[in-house]
């Protein structure tokens, strides 16, 4: 199995962790199912002679596909080199599918279950063992997203003076 190593935020490397992490081999490991496994597979190139081995804080398997050792197929053997570019665009992937299930649980505990927003903050939190980032951080990225989101244009009110006139 070849791995790789790329940067992200602490706590998105936590959230892949606690999500994704394959206790019989030890890595993390995307299932092929996730856009994320094919994503990964597409950025895959072959490693360039002058660069070193990467370094970072979040390791996992590169995808092994049935094709691969087919013409025009990626074996990670081979294929095992990400660029800053391409490990840049994997870490705003996986922050997105942070958020985007953080949001979602959100508002489903709280329009569901009836669940407060704290509680589901720190429910997401001890699933997936995430330590490095604060809850009212999390709870403030929900209220920002959540403004964003649902925001209606204000009123637009008319002086006084316009109401003189008529």
């Amino acid at each position: 199995m070849v791995t790789v190593k790329i940067q992200v935020d602490q706590h998105v490397a936590e959230y892949i962790r606690g999500k994704y992490f394959d206790h019989e081999t030890g890595i993390v490991r995307f299932p092929p199912t996730l856009d994320i496994y094919i994503l990964i597979y597409d950025l895959l190139q072959k490693r360039p002679t002058n660069t070193a081995i990467e370094s970072g804080n979040l390791e996992f398997a590169l995808p092994d596909r049935r094709d691969a050792n087919q013409a025009g197929g990626k074996s990670p053997e081979q294929f095992n080199y990400l660029s800053a570019r391409a490990a840049k665009r994997l870490g705003d992937k996986m922050r997105l599918m942070m958020w985007a299930e953080l949001h979602d649980l959100m508002d489903e505990n709280k329009h569901i279950k009836g669940v407060q927003f704290k509680d589901s903050v720190f429910e997401f939190m001890c699933r997936y063992s995430i330590e490095s980032i604060t809850e009212d951080a999390l709870l403030k990225n929900y209220q920002r997203w959540r403004d964003k989101q649902r925001r209606t244009t204000k009123r637009r009110y008319m002086r006084k003076e316009m109401y003189k006139n008529k």
